[in-house]
């Protein structure tokens, strides 16, 4: 029988630490305890949050309405030739995900290292890091459809990924995912396009990187970047890296021509959040109970008490000051309630 508990506090299950309570709560560990709870018509009627690893949320009020937190575990695969096929359950931590696979030399995970969060909110933030997309390794996921209580399964082409895009982003509360299945290689095609990777790679005197040493990079590299939500309330990078045209990227690499930048296919060009930030002044900048982190100027944090409407209105006059500067609207990538 499932339990659904009232007046629950959120603190503990949101990485920025941001204390407001949910009215009702309850634990998914199986998928039939989806059925069960959508059964009841009042559940299907009240709003709704899904819960991962709260790695990727901004709560800035209590919430009235129903808390589902996905506890669904599990890992398992199948070889088939030069291809592992994993599964892992929507309750696992995204990096117990990648340690499995670079455990058992299942390449393509590898520079996804250490991203806070559970494997079941990954596709629905197309989640990225260091040259690599979720959408690069995934091959499905299995859904709970809530209007009709019935188990889909979506194929990459169904999720419709974009830059941290997907259906699940566009059809916002329709489903719930339970269960996302990975295809990798048994062949490493390693990636170290990202400089910061290169650097740490020559640094340490490998030439000839195998996945391990790219995880272990990788994790390197996020760790003498950003907080550890257990110590320091945040929840990652706050802002998208925003993407414009090429024609709007002339003026503003003429001015600044030390301007970081990117590729970004056919007439547009990908800038970097936390320089534009950077230039602004805000990093590592305290404001009130809030502020952004001293190493990475896209993260920000709550130094202890700060209310989800404080962290809120930082991003805001960070988001003005930008435009104000270089003319480009930053977007926030971290859901807000």
């Amino acid at each position: 029988m499932l339990q659904i508990e009232q007046n629950i506090s959120l603190k503990n299950f949101n990485t920025f630490g941001i204390d407001v309570s949910a009215r009702y709560f309850v634990e998914i560990n199986r998928e039939d305890e989806l059925t069960e709870l959508f059964a009841n018509p009042k559940w299907k009627a009240t709003e709704r949050l899904v819960l991962g690893g709260g790695s990727n949320l901004l709560l800035t009020k209590d919430f009235n309405g129903l808390v589902i937190r996905m506890n669904i575990r599990g890992i398992e695969h199948r070889i088939n030739g030069n291809e592992a096929f994993v599964k892992a359950g929507a309750g696992e931590v995204w990096n117990d995900l990648v340690n499995y696979c670079v455990d058992h030399q299942f390449a393509g995970v590898e520079n996804l290292s250490l991203i806070p969060g559970s494997v079941g909110a990954s596709p629905i933030q197309n989640i990225g890091a260091y040259g690599v997309e979720l959408k690069d390794v995934f091959y499905s996921c299995r859904a709970f459809e809530i209007a009709t209580g019935a188990f889909k399964t979506f194929t990459k082409a169904d999720c419709r990924f974009g830059y941290r895009e997907s259906i699940f982003k566009q059809q916002k509360g329709q489903y719930i995912i339970v269960s996302v299945k990975f295809i990798l290689s048994l062949t490493p095609n390693i990636n170290t396009r990202y400089g910061a990777i290169e650097q740490e790679l020559t640094n340490r005197g490998i030439t000839r990187p195998s996945i391990k040493d790219i995880s272990q990079v990788v994790s390197h590299i996020r760790v003498s970047k950003l907080p550890d939500p257990s110590t320091i309330g945040n929840a990652g990078s706050f802002f998208k890296n925003p993407v414009i045209t090429a024609e709007a990227f002339k003026p503003i690499v003429i001015k600044y021509p030390n301007i970081v930048n990117f590729s970004a296919g056919e007439g547009f060009v990908k800038l970097a959040a936390g320089w534009l930030i950077e230039q602004c002044g805000w990093k590592g900048k305290v404001v009130g109970h809030t502020g952004t982190w001293k190493n990475q100027a896209l993260v920000l944090v709550n130094h202890g008490g700060a209310t989800g409407g404080e962290v809120y209105e930082l991003s805001s006059q960070i988001i003005d000051s930008v435009y104000s500067k270089f003319g480009v609207m930053l977007e926030r990538e971290v859901n807000i309630l």
